[in-house]
């Protein structure tokens, strides 16, 4: 068995990234992958960015929109199976669990919503507090109880943040101590925001390990008396510069200049049924490696140099590289089905799929509404009314368009089909289409009133039909109506007159003004060029003056003698929003002179600090 955790910085980049779900989630070749930093809200979630053919999915979304976190962080655990029903497979969770407080939510239908065990001793709202921005799912896998967590991230001027990162690894370490007075076996994977030791950090100072949270990620390992694993330093006990995270602004990735804040954790006993358990632990008998997949960087060798016209490439992937461990000798459980949990009973991504009893009952009820639709048009003097059903608003016989039930609109009658020849009544200049007691004013008499051309393309339909004899042209004819300038004329008279004008024909006075009107625009398009070209060199004189400024204006950095890049301050405090330049080179040790030499300049002196 195979489990991947991997921050992936936004699921919706990393499967455009990769062209879809199932792509992303076989290239690690995985049965359990555990994502964080989603970034994705629950109302959101739709069946490509949650579901893909043989895996199983379990989502927990940010419920809070506290300091703007709405859409913030999020994590999911994708388990590949055979089958979601009926199966032993050790992969497909047994039951599932979201947030690791019991009050969110849990795949039990018989277990309501109530407090975990061991977290009596919390208040209900504190519980909630940091159970609510989705940075935890849990899913029970028989052998093991997996824990994918996105820890918080606090900076050391943040109080509040501080306090909330105190509670919410408080909450975790007595749902832990639980689960192991049971006698259970933990799995905690994700990122969490803790680099344990100086071998870790990329600049550790001489007091980077005595870092609160540090101290108490330490606490829980087996070397200093605790009960977990850290999996990778137990098969890299002395391995450097072994980072998963780098800074995304600073290309610090070109010369792994990072840390280590990713991680998996194992805690409880090996699945030996022996008597003499000395010596025996679950890494140790069925850990069989763990390492870093740093094909998954960003940055990779043969990009160009940032100060070398790198910064104009943008890099794709997450800052973090995925963590992974192999795992032996884990044997199938009992038979079992996909938790209720799981992304395919969500009703946004569940009511989106339809089933065939769904279509055959839409279908039907369709042709149920059609054979009630009225077809009778009845045409009378000024004040015609044409009675319509509410279910379709196309007239037999007219080519008026479909109309809206609040909506006024003008229309003239074209034609009539040969429904309509037994209406003796003259058709008036105007008429009034009511749809449902509803009218529909009329067209002015003024404006003419042209045909509709008809394509001159023969369907296939037409091949087929019978050709009709002449009394029946002569019958239809008779009762088209037909329009000139002046109105809608009888249709006794249609025979008589010439028919209707093209859209394309006009009068000789129309053919001079619309000569007059086209030599006109064709002098005001001669002279656009030249007004755009001259716009055009305008432009690019005033940018190549603005480059000029700048060129002068940006410093050289001391170290390398290269222009800066310029940076603007985003973290509140007295120099919010203002700019400054830095070295242009990526962020690297500083033993390294190809590395970022540490100029720094403010952009004028007002933006200095007092």
């Amino acid at each position: 068995m195979k489990i991947v955790t991997y921050n992936v910085n936004g699921l919706r980049q990393r499967i455009s990234q990769f062209g879809s779900l199932l792509k992303l989630l076989n290239s690690f070749d995985a049965d359990i992958i555990c994502i964080q930093e989603t970034k994705l809200r629950r109302q959101e979630l739709t069946a490509d960015l949650a579901i893909a053919d043989g895996y199983e999915s379990f989502f927990s979304c940010t419920r809070t929109s506290d300091k703007g976190r709405t859409g913030y962080s999020g994590v999911a655990t994708f388990c590949r199976v055979k089958s979601a029903f009926s199966s032993v497979e050790a992969a497909l969770p047994i039951a599932a669990e979201e947030g690791f407080t019991g009050l969110l939510g849990c795949s039990r239908k018989e277990v309501e919503a109530s407090v975990a065990e061991g977290l009596e001793e919390f208040s209900r709202e504190e519980l909630l507090k940091v159970d609510s921005e989705g940075r935890c799912i849990i899913t029970d896998h028989g052998h093991f109880v997996l824990f994918n967590l996105y820890g918080p991230r606090s900076a050391s001027d943040d109080s509040d943040r501080i306090q909330f990162k105190h509670s919410f690894y408080k909450i975790l370490e007595k749902r832990w101590e639980s689960l192991l007075r049971r006698g259970r076996r933990i799995f905690v994977v994700g990122d969490l925001n803790i680099a344990p030791c100086a071998i870790d950090r990329c600049d550790a100072g001489p007091d980077f390990e005595k870092n609160e949270f540090r101290i108490w990620f330490r606490s829980m390992l087996v070397e200093s008396g605790g009960h977990f694993f850290d999996v990778f330093r137990a098969k890299n006990p002395n391995r450097r510069e072994a980072f998963t995270c780098w800074p995304s602004n600073t290309g610090a990735e070109q010369f792994n200049y990072g840390t280590r804040i990713d991680h998996i954790l194992c805690a409880g006993s090996c699945l030996h049924e022996e008597d003499d358990l000395e010596g025996h632990d679950f890494v140790t008998c069925h850990v069989k490696e763990c390492d870093i997949l740093t094909e998954y960087k960003r940055w990779k060798p043969g990009n160009a140099p940032r100060w070398n016209g790198g910064w104009n490439i943008k890099l794709e992937g997450s800052d973090h590289a995925p963590v992974y461990t192999s795992l032996a000798e884990i044997p199938d459980v009992s038979e079992h089905s996909t938790p209720s949990l799981a992304a395919r009973y969500l009703p946004m991504i569940h009511g989106l799929q339809q089933t065939l009893v769904s279509v055959l009952m839409r279908r039907q009820a369709a042709k149920q509404v059609k054979s009630h639709v009225d077809e009778k048009v009845k045409l009378e003097g000024c004040s015609n009314i044409v009675k319509r059903s509410i279910t379709n608003c196309d007239v037999p016989g007219t080519n008026i368009p479909n109309c809206s039930l609040d909506q006024d609109s003008e229309y003239s009658i074209l034609e009539v089909d040969k429904h309509s020849e037994d209406l003796t009544e003259e058709a008036a200049c105007t008429t009034k289409i009511a749809l449902n007691r509803e009218y529909v004013s009329s067209m002015p008499n003024k404006e003419p009133v042209k045909r509709a051309r008809k394509s001159q393309q023969l369907s296939l339909k037409s091949f087929f039909q019978k050709t009709p004899s002449l009394g029946n042209v002569v019958d239809s004819t008779s009762t088209d109506i037909s329009t000139n300038q002046t109105g809608v004329l009888d249709s006794e008279n249609q025979s008589q007159e010439a028919p209707a004008m093209d859209d394309q024909e006009c009068s000789p006075k129309q053919n001079d003004m619309n000569a007059s009107a086209s030599s006109q625009g064709q002098v005001e398009q001669d002279g656009s060029p030249c007004l755009e070209k001259e716009k055009t060199n305008v432009a690019l004189l005033e940018w190549q003056r603005i480059q000029l400024l700048m060129q002068n204006s940006i410093p050289l950095c001391k170290g390398h003698r290269e222009p800066c890049v310029s940076r603007v301050v985003k973290k509140p405090g007295p120099t919010f929003g203002h700019r400054f330049y830095v070295c242009a080179r990526a962020e690297g040790p500083a033993s390294n002179p190809e590395a970022n030499c540490g100029y720094f300049r403010w952009a004028s002196s007002k933006s200095r600090p007092k």
